[in-house]
């Protein structure tokens, strides 16, 4: 690390996280990516002049504009700044983040905005390829009558030709994603009690963290067509075991995933400034974190489809020079809580280590103490191309806050993916800690 330049958050900014077709229904991706920008700008400071570019993270591209980060940037004036969009499923914020830091290391710029967003209420509805098929030409060429006959004919029979319910699943094996958590909760012996549990300590985390205040940090308020959102729309302070427990399963009968113990269809964005730690020194800036290192890795998604970050979050370590038990604070996304605790168990087990990592012992186990202390996707809600930039968000900011060390970033993702990364105090900032700690 001290041979190269290193990149730090100096900030980070999201709107509200609140549940598809509802407050945010009116506001795509695009309009979303502005407002946690605008904020970011706004709470920052930063001088519009110095931003040299936006890495933006997304799911759910819109067809007619899918380079997001180059719209966000052109809505907020920014024309001189260089974007492109990026996709890696649920990581692709986090994928921003570290496409950003990468060119910060490098010296290709010196300030960048890097973040995602995603409007489930305005995902596109695919027509048939049938459909698309015989009409094109259509739409395309210039038709002459008897090319829409041609067309008709091609649609025959018309038992198929009608939009069907987008289904998230994987296209190699057409599992959607709660099926496959449901057979990792079987396979890793993740029960409904332990899932239900996890899930309400989501919630009372979440809540616990909304009640001091410290989500406000990090939320930028949203004027929507219905009124200002001020805050997440899901934490469920009040939840329970008991009332988790009544909520039937969602993915196969008799099974132990429910509404309740897996993420919600989410619309929001998240935004976060980065700069090399030479550029935020020169600009009067405090940096919050270092984005010390990073990995990404890849398994079978017939077999464990959500695994991955068992896989990721070790190399992010090893490359960090860190280990399970140094990590101050632990992160991860919370897709379902069957993942969740499927990883965790993993992360703790000699065989896994063993079988899947080349490792004699196993990578650790997680203080419940220092896991996900704000809650997670659970509670707050789940964009997909928003979840990794506001871990980085929270995270940077606890660290701040609190004058931890580390904190270690886990999220799975489509395909088999996983993904981490590994955030930092700056050195010179714990030891000016250190020495007032001394003195006083």
């Amino acid at each position: 690390m001290s041979n190269r330049r290193r990149c730090v958050v100096v900030g980070g900014a999201r709107t509200p996280f609140v549940k598809a077709f509802t407050s945010f229904t009116e506001l795509d991706s695009v309009a979303l990516g502005r407002l946690a920008v605008a904020g970011l700008l706004a709470r920052t400071g930063v001088a519009r002049g110095d931003i040299q570019s936006i890495v933006w993270g997304g799911v759910i591209l819109p067809s007619a504009s899918p380079n997001v980060g180059r719209e966000i940037a052109l809505d907020l004036s920014l024309i001189d700044v260089e974007a492109q969009t990026v996709t890696r499923a649920c990581a692709s914020s986090l994928s921003a983040i570290t496409t950003a830091a990468s060119a910060i290391e490098r010296g290709d710029c010196d300030v960048a905005i890097a973040g995602g967003s995603d409007s489930t209420s305005n995902a596109e509805i695919k027509l048939p390829q049938k459909v698309v098929h015989a009409m094109a030409p259509l739409a395309l060429g210039k038709p002459k009558p008897a090319d829409y006959l041609t067309a008709v004919g091609k649609l025959a029979p018309f038992s198929d030709v009608l939009p069907t319910r987008p289904r998230i699943a994987e296209r190699t094996t057409g599992e959607v994603m709660g099926e496959a958590a449901e057979r990792m909760a079987t396979r890793n012996e993740i029960t409904r009690e332990a899932q239900d549990a996890f899930a309400a300590r989501s919630h009372h985390r979440a809540a616990a963290a909304a009640e001091a205040g410290l989500l406000a940090d990090e939320i930028v308020p949203v004027e929507a067509p219905g009124g200002w959102v001020h805050q997440d729309g899901m934490i469920r302070g009040d939840t329970t075991v008991d009332k988790l427990a009544k909520l039937r399963p969602a993915f196969a009968k008799g099974g132990t995933i429910t509404a309740g113990n897996a993420s919600a269809l989410t619309d929001g964005a998240a935004a976060v400034l980065l700069m090399s730690e030479e550029r935020a020194k020169a600009l009067g800036f405090t940096p919050k974190a270092v984005v010390s290192s990073w990995a990404y890795a890849a398994v079978d998604p017939a077999d464990q489809l959500l695994i991955g970050p068992a896989m990721a979050v070790p190399r992010a370590l090893d490359r960090a020079g860190l280990s399970l038990e140094d990590a101050d604070l632990v992160d991860f996304h919370e897709a379902f809580a069957a993942q969740v605790l499927s990883v965790e168990k993993a992360l703790a087990s000699d065989a896994f280590a063993k079988l899947r990592l080349g490792r004699e012992r196993a990578v650790g186990r997680i203080d419940p103490a220092r896991f996900n202390v704000h809650g997670g996707s659970l509670a707050l809600g789940h964009p997909f191309g928003a979840t990794g930039a506001r871990l980085v968000t929270t995270m940077a900011n606890e660290l701040a806050r609190t004058g931890k060390r580390s904190a270690v970033l886990g999220i799975c993702a489509a395909g088999g993916l996983g993904a981490a990364a590994v955030l930092t105090r700056p050195l010179e900032i714990l030891d000016n800690l250190g020495a007032r700690q001394l003195a006083a």
